[in-house]
């Protein structure tokens, strides 16, 4: 069992310090778990609390205030709270691109047999939640906890490695070939007092594989959650890897998450990301390219309104030659809303050759609306070809009137053509029923309601 001493504050008023929250998060292990397991998590608890929470002074924390997340007085869910019997089937359906896919479900981070669907998949291909594989011991995973914590990492992915208790698990083998999206849903539920999730998955795809995973994180409700995920992708040599997520997490909850990224020799990772609930969202993407000929395109669209934040932090690691990255991220802010855009690109010494681009694009429709956009590149070798621009702006005002002056309407000539910014990165997602199911999510916040969800004309 890991435990936490709690220590006084200094202040009446102080945030709470990791030792604090974990101490009230209260960690108690739900089954057995292998002894390496167990010392990772108290190597990551000392980490963790010796370096405390990232501050405004953090380089890639300068633009995320997280007062207003560690004010809340989380709690750990547990089986006991009854979140997963307040989940229907239907809810899952309503979540889901095909309700004939494979599905893992999970709910406030643990497990929900009941409501998640396994399929008949090819031979070599393992689906299953992380805390089965972990109770028979974990074989092989010991170096996805136990690594250690470098100069990227901070306390929120520490304390995942100290609280996760389950998660998905999926195991691709040599040459398999999964045609369907595996879908993987996160929800969070909260009736009560506020509670935090920590779900850590794992997916690792053998030698020339190719596997597409879909994520999607939403509330049951509309109490304060945090979900502090953390997604890990390893592409063995020629595997090809997709990968989705969808944030649709009620506006009072909070989102943390990191999705990390190790790739093989001539191994391809795409990865679509569209962001468009909870208070504070950080969405932080890590890929390192480390065997030649990797290719990596790494795409997002984040829309906050009202008083949301989203934070998008990318780092793209060159660490082999010939190697072959894409990024492309689109920002839609309306009202009070807070959209970042942080990414940087490092290209090692031992990189030549190195093809790498970074373009970030921004949509203010409110006078009020603010991005802060940091494009960067570190080049460590020569022969190399590398670029990156960031552009923030408004609606073409000329062609919001052409469209009025053919009789369309001021909200809904603003809708279309808020709707063609996005629809580059919409197209860029290769399954067509996940492109229809996000369109209709895209769609739907851009659509002009009657029930204030909608696009707003500015102030």
């Amino acid at each position: 069992m890991t435990t936490v001493t709690s220590t006084a504050r200094t202040s009446a008023t102080a945030a709470p310090t990791v030792a604090e929250l974990l101490s009230r998060l209260g960690f108690r292990p739900s089954g057995p778990s292998p002894a390496w397991l167990t010392q990772a998590r108290h190597a990551s608890l000392g980490w963790a609390t010796a370096r405390g929470f990232p501050t405004l002074k953090d380089e890639d924390w300068k633009y995320t205030r997280l007062g207003p997340l560690l004010d809340v007085p989380f709690e750990r869910a547990g089986d006991g709270d009854g979140a997963g019997r307040r989940v229907s089937p239907a809810m899952i359906d309503a979540l889901t691109i095909d309700a004939a896919s494979t599905r893992l479900v999970f709910v406030n981070g643990l497990f929900a047999a009941e409501l998640s669907l396994l399929t008949d998949l090819p031979e070599g291909v393992t689906v299953t939640n992380l805390a089965s594989v972990l109770a028979e011991g974990g074989a092989g995973l010991e170096p996805f906890f136990s690594r250690p914590f470098g100069e990227y990492d901070h306390a929120f992915t520490a304390i995942n490695t100290v609280l996760a208790e389950d998660g998905a698990f999926i195991q691709v083998a040599a040459d398999a070939l999964i045609t369907a999206p595996i879908e993987l849903v996160f929800l969070s539920d909260a009736h009560g007092p506020p509670v935090m999730a920590n779900p850590r998955s794992l997916i690792l795809a053998g030698p020339r594989s190719r596997v597409a995973v879909v994520e999607t994180y939403a509330g049951t409700s509309g109490g304060v959650t945090c979900t502090n995920a953390v997604t890990q992708v390893v592409l063995d040599e020629g595997a090809r890897v997709e990968h989705y997520k969808i944030q649709d997490e009620p506006d009072a909850a909070f989102h943390l998450a990191l999705l990390d990224v190790r790739q093989g020799p001539g191994s391809r990772f795409s990865s679509g990301s569209v962001a468009l609930g909870s208070k504070i969202a950080r969405n932080e993407v890590r890929v390192r390219l480390e065997g030649e000929g990797a290719e990596a395109g790494i795409d997002g669209l984040y829309l906050p309104r009202g008083d949301q934040h989203h934070d998008n932090p990318i780092l793209i690691e060159h660490a082999a030659p010939r190697c072959t990255s894409r990024q492309l991220y689109k920002g839609i802010v309306d009202e009070r809303g807070h959209g970042v855009f942080n990414g940087r690109i490092i290209v090692w010494p031992d990189a030549p050759g190195t093809d790498a681009s970074q373009t970030n694009k921004n949509l203010l429709l409110s006078d009020h609306a603010e991005v802060d956009t940091r494009p960067r590149l570190e080049i460590l070798t020569d022969d190399v070809k590398c670029a990156h621009g960031a552009a923030v702006g408004a609606l073409d005002e000329e062609a919001l009137f052409y469209l009025r002056s053919r009789g369309v309407p001021y909200e809904a000539a603003r809708a279309l053509l808020t709707y063609a910014f996005a629809r580059e990165l919409l197209d860029l997602i290769e399954s067509e029923s996940l492109r229809t199911h996000v369109e209709t999510l895209v769609a739907g916040r851009l659509s002009t309601d009657s029930d204030g969800t909608g696009a707003h004309s500015g102030d």
